[in-house]
């Protein structure tokens, strides 16, 4: 009976994380023109542009096309495979948006309410005055920043490069905001003592915002960002393979991470580099720090192509969805911090929006909404198109120079369209 149990067990995980497959040309893909997608993968992994890559397509709801090209570990030729694990980076702050939306719904809070009123250090903050890149000087912010303003990084909370104190020291190093071994709690307290890099609400400006929402999340619910994401997100969608860290029994699909070798190729990245993350963090940043494969991903993004709901399990409602895929950002500034936003894009709540296919001069379409991870992992959800496109490398940093992958597999994908 336990053994029965268990098989049981294993094969409504195994159903839980699929999506039902579709030809093609059942939902308008032309298959000859899918199939210039392994062709350009494979000469990329020839030019050692990369070790190996996982793409997969969902029209419709059903997944058209799936693939995988190399290896997991070059060196040891371990072959590429379908539900190997990424490092995910900053493809956990959508994530991070969800959770924050449902406890919206709930009326917890609105958008509107100065993150003070729940996380009472942030309250009274300082904006930094630069001079030649260091800051000279401190003035206090003109407005409190709001919920919405982490969401859609307009609160001037520090960046991943972090400014220089007039000394020239980092204030990332100054108050060890990288250091692996601290909660949460710590993270978010440090990060209030760095001056803000603009006032409140004029500048998007990439960085921690999208963390400190992951301790609101916390104060809020009262319970752990990590386990609230498991329990509300991640367990209802199937997402088996989605979290904190790669469990020892799974190392097996774990993927060796890659870096930059100069010229565009890459090669194995450090030891240190594979370790991460094999074991639980002391912190589960809402910005950063998941793992997770293209077709748990995948469930995440149709979730939310349907408006909320995947195989009868509701996560947000309707309209929460399209608040979230709405351009937050209308004439504010939007050039600063390590992620640019490229003419004719805009940004909602956790997502960049394609506003001007032309302008930005690549194939999309207007309301298309994505992000990515800083070791290559892309996703797009095109609500007209009713496409999903998630693509899956690790390489940290992203080289720069050499092809952006994930890019390259959109447009392929794209301009397989024929219906």
């Amino acid at each position: 009976m336990k053994f029965f149990l268990l098989v049981s067990t294993l094969a409504a995980n195994l159903i839980a994380q699929t999506i039902p497959a579709a030809d093609p040309a059942q939902v308008g893909l032309a298959k000859d023109r899918l199939a210039r997608i392994a062709v350009h993968m494979n000469k990329q992994i020839e030019s050692e542009h990369m070790s190996g890559a996982v793409g997969l397509v969902l029209r419709n709801g059903k997944a058209a096309y799936f693939d995988q090209w190399g290896y997991m570990d070059r060196d040891a030729k371990t072959p590429m495979r379908k539900d190997t694990i990424f490092r995910i980076y900053s493809m956990s702050k959508a994530l991070t948006g969800v959770a924050v939306m449902m406890l919206y719904e709930e009326g917890r809070f609105f958008l509107n309410d100065p993150v003070s009123k729940y996380l009472p250090e942030f309250k009274k903050l300082q904006v930094g005055v630069e001079h030649n890149g260091r800051v000279v000087a401190t003035e206090p912010s003109e407005r409190e920043i709001t919920i919405r303003d982490l969401m859609r990084h307009t609160s001037g909370v520090v960046d991943y490069n972090g400014s220089l104190d007039a000394d020239g020291v980092p204030y990332l190093r100054k108050y060890n905001l990288q250091q692996p071994d601290i909660s949460l709690t710590e993270v978010i307290t440090r990060i209030t003592k760095i001056p803000l890099m603009h006032q409140p609400g004029t500048t998007f400006h990439y960085g921690y915002s999208i963390d400190v929402l992951g301790r609101l999340v916390e104060v809020v619910s009262g319970m752990p960002f990590d386990q609230f994401v498991e329990q509300r997100i991640t367990k209802p969608l199937g997402m088996v393979d989605t979290g904190y860290y790669v469990p020892e029994s799974k190392w097996n699909r774990f993927v060796v991470v890659d870096m930059p070798a100069g010229e565009g190729k890459v090669k194995r990245g450090t030891a240190a580099q594979q370790e991460w993350p094999r074991k639980k963090p002391a912190a589960a940043m809402g910005g950063q720090g998941m793992v997770s494969t293209a077709m748990d991903y995948a469930r995440f993004c149709q979730m939310l192509l349907n408006g909320g709901t995947l195989d009868g399990k509701r996560i947000l409602g309707r309209k929460s969805v399209e608040l979230m895929s709405a351009d937050h950002l209308g004439t504010l500034g939007r050039t600063r911090g390590l992620a640019t936003l490229a003419p004719g894009i805009g940004f909602g709540l956790t997502f960049a929006i394609v506003q001007n296919p032309g302008q930005l001069g690549a194939l999309g379409t207007v309301g298309e909404y994505y992000w990515g991870g800083a070791a290559g992992t892309k996703f797009w959800i095109d609500p007209k198109e009713k496409i999903v496109t998630v693509f899956m490398v690790n390489i940290f940093p992203s080289p720069g120079g050499a092809p952006d992958l994930g890019n390259q597999f959109k447009t392929l994908v794209y301009q397989s369209i024929v219906d």
